[in-house]
């Protein structure tokens, strides 16, 4: 054991992988940062939608939701990055014009990120829009509100309480799924490690920092989504 121990380089791989890692880390942060805002944005529009829009609406927003959830993140990622911009060239040939429509690495992350978890998160924000009495709506409609004046100030924020422990676990789901970004070139945690790897035979040693890297981020993350669960639920009694 301590010779199998012995030929292992845990000193010499942080030396040069943890300054990489750090710098993925701001990567992975930025991605969640605004991957999560593209979400949350993305969920209520499409909750309200399925609630309150048209039927031809509705229609589409179901189907949309059908297909995103029943392929892949990883396959999202990868069509958004390599076919989107092969789609776009297309459209623009067939109206005379000629582009090379490309995407960034960390935009076709951002959005696939987006999208994806946007999709997960309406159900969850609508089912909090319908779990608020239909008596407040109809309160505030009285009391000269327009429908969605009432919807977006009285009805959204209580809902929102409701579901922010929820949306705190997305988030961590999703700081973990950045790692699927290195499938679309961005130089994140895991594609740093696999280059370091690669180039070291540090395997053991690569991926043990990186399992570790993760655990430092999810980690208090999810701590603390716990925590605001807690306060939330102490203070509805």
């Amino acid at each position: 054991m301590n010779g199998i121990l012995g030929q292992l380089h845990f000193k010499a791989a942080a030396q040069y992988l943890v300054p990489s890692l750090i710098h993925g880390l701001g990567v992975v942060l930025e991605a969640t940062f605004f991957g999560f805002i593209l979400a949350t944005i993305a969920g209520i529009f499409i909750a309200i939608g399925r609630l309150y829009g048209w039927k031809p609406i509705k229609i589409f927003l179901y189907g949309f939701l059908e297909v995103i959830r029943g392929t892949p993140l990883l396959v999202q990622l990868v069509y958004i990055y390599y076919v989107v911009p092969l789609i776009i060239d297309l459209i623009a040939a067939m109206l005379g014009y000629k582009v090379d429509a490309q995407i960034k690495p960390l935009t076709a992350g951002i959005v696939g990120l987006g999208i994806n978890y946007g999709c997960y998160m309406s159900e969850v924000i609508r089912a909090g829009l319908l779990s608020i009495d239909k008596g407040q709506t109809e309160a505030a409609l009285v009391l000269g509100f327009g429908r969605y004046e009432a919807l977006f100030r009285i009805i959204m924020p209580q809902a929102l309480r409701s579901i922010i422990p929820s949306l705190g676990n997305y988030l961590v789901m999703m700081i973990k799924d950045t790692s699927l970004l290195a499938y679309v070139a961005v130089n994140e945690l895991l594609l740093r490690t696999q280059t370091f790897a690669s180039q070291t035979f540090y395997t053991i040693e690569a991926y043990t920092y990186l399992a570790i890297a993760y655990l430092i981020i999810s980690v208090p993350l999810s701590h603390c989504v716990k925590f605001i669960e807690y306060k939330l639920s102490s203070s509805n009694r």
